[in-house]
């Protein structure tokens, strides 16, 4: 039997664990500081510390920036919604009045490169769409600012090379908007990988997807890179975590059945990831298939997750019984640590490497889909 390597840097041990619940969620932080520092904590310029917080300016207003971040960025300790980039001037009024946002923090994507003389912005949020990534993420990296890169980081290794060059030669942060790292379901799923609570791993099982009308950015492969790099990227996150280990190998199918709706991009696709141990994930990603779980075999027993990647009312079970485990805004949570890291100079645990990762896997299971063949890695 092959011995499984080590954790990989980014997997949390079970010290980051507790640490990552105790983060970005005044609940559970504030209690144990000091009461000098609960009225700092209630001026929404400072952080629970008494520093400046962070301020984040989103590149991109589509929807997941008006409906998770910009609301997520209401709720944080440290950071704050401090600006906007977007192509759409009727956006950028809406924004302004709604989020009390100055004048000249508010750029178009022709203006961007003012940004790097802003001093009230830090951290730039890359939420355009994917095959845009790269552009964006260099950009606020040539202008100074700290990168979050949203999922996926790229539609291309080189794509991503690129960010992390920029990021490396600009000597600021880069981090990968894996909002999951930061919730308690999946972080216990990536506890009981290193803990082996129930055992060696013996299979796991990652499907996600919902039927998808078409006529979206998400359809043009430009844009989008295909619906895996939107979906299949949480299945081999959790193909990853939920063994701690990284597959080496990949064999994949597609299914489609509508051909003029998906005549551009994959309706689904099947794969099966081969780790080191001699675990097993079994993926499902589909834009004509719903479907949102984690289950993970052992050798002493199971655990799941049902809803596993939605973006709030994710629920586990194992066969000992319910996990019994926090909701949190996710997004929050996520934004506060990448503040964190920068504040303290610590390490992102969702760094450039796993998103590079992770579009190398996805590629892989591209090729395999498209050749018939397994594809090592």
């Amino acid at each position: 039997m092959n011995t499984p390597p080590s954790i990989p840097s980014w997997q949390p041990s079970r010290r980051r664990f507790v640490q990552t619940l105790t983060l970005g969620t005044g609940a559970l932080l504030l209690p144990s500081l000091p009461s000098a520092l609960l009225g700092a904590a209630a001026d929404k310029t400072k952080t629970p510390d008494g520093r400046r917080k962070l301020g984040v300016a989103l590149v991109g207003l589509g929807g997941y920036a008006r409906g998770q971040l910009a609301p997520a960025l209401q709720e944080t300790e440290w950071c704050r919604l401090a600006g906007i980039v977007t192509g759409t001037p009727s956006k950028a009024e809406e924004w302004k009045r709604r989020y009390d946002l100055a004048e000249g923090n508010v750029y178009s994507y022709d203006t961007f490169e003012r940004i790097a003389d802003n001093t009230d912005i830090d951290i730039v949020y890359v939420v355009v769409p994917n095959g845009l990534h790269a552009e964006f993420a260099v950009r606020a990296a040539k202008a100074g600012k700290h990168v979050i890169c949203e999922k996926p980081m790229a539609t291309t290794v080189e794509d991503c090379d690129r960010i992390m060059a920029a990021c490396k030669a600009a000597k600021k942060k880069l981090s990968i908007g894996y909002r999951l790292h930061f919730e308690p379901h999946n972080l216990e799923v990536m506890r009981l990988a290193q803990a082996k609570d129930f055992g060696a791993i013996k299979r796991v099982e990652a499907h996600d997807g919902y039927v998808s009308g078409g006529g979206t950015w998400r359809h043009d492969p430009k844009l989008a890179g295909g619906p895996l790099m939107d979906l299949g990227v949480y299945c081999v996150q959790a193909g990853c975590y939920a063994t701690g280990e990284e597959p080496i190998a990949i064999t994949a199918r597609e299914e489609k059945t509508d051909f003029e709706r998906f005549a551009k991009v994959e309706e689904t696709i099947t794969w099966t990831m081969e780790f080191p141990s001699g675990a097993k994930a079994e993926c499902l990603m589909s834009y004509n298939k719903n479907a949102n779980k984690l289950r993970v075999e052992a050798e002493n027993g199971w655990y799941e997750l049902s809803p596993a990647y939605a973006y709030r009312g994710i629920a586990g079970r194992t066969s000992k019984g319910p996990m019994d485990l926090p909701q949190v805004n996710q997004q929050a949570r996520q934004m506060d640590a990448f503040a964190r890291n920068i504040l303290d100079d610590t390490e992102t645990i969702v760094p450039g490497d796993m998103g590079r990762r992770d579009v190398k896997i996805m590629l892989a299971i591209y090729e395999s889909a498209r050749t018939g063949k397994r594809v090592t890695l």
